[in-house]
């Protein structure tokens, strides 16, 4: 049995590993692993305090994964962690996490910003609607219950 790809399904599959390739190419700039920059990129959007699992499910990578990589950053001297309930780990930057946050990954937000800002709202808005549609329908084909329920 054969199957082939559609040209629409070629062409997406193509732009999302180029989008997931800029923003490794934006790690190793920054000097972070892939791993590293997307755990101190959700301390932008969840804040201090965050748990290993909340990145986890935002991002979609395993838990180990993201457990290694806080262990690095903490040895680094960027972070801590801070017991919760049961065996929840809340995530602090130390002041060099912040430092390493306000030079490295800030600009690369006002970037992110300035990119959505040059797209009219129309598209922009379109833009996330049609992602959204996309993954609740490949949820849906997996059985998959989102992340955001």
């Amino acid at each position: 049995m054969q199957y082939k790809q559609s040209h629409e399904l070629q062409e997406f599959s193509r732009l999302y590993r180029e989008l997931d390739g800029f923003y490794h190419i934006l790690a190793m700039r920054s000097g972070l692993s892939d791993s590293a920059f997307l755990i101190l990129y959700a301390m932008i959007e969840f804040g201090e305090g965050c748990l290993q699992k909340e990145i986890a499910n935002l991002y979609s990578i395993s838990p180990q994964t993201v457990n290694s990589s806080v262990r690095t950053l903490e040895k680094k001297g960027y972070i801590y962690l801070e017991a919760g309930k049961k065996r929840d780990m809340h995530i602090y930057l130390t002041d060099l996490g912040k430092q390493i946050i306000k030079e490295r990954l800030d600009p690369i937000v006002e970037f992110e910003n300035s990119i959505f800002k040059a797209m009219p709202p129309n598209e922009s808005q379109e833009l996330l609607r049609l992602t959204r549609k996309y993954l609740d329908l490949y949820r849906q084909k997996l059985n998959i219950v989102s992340s955001e329920d």
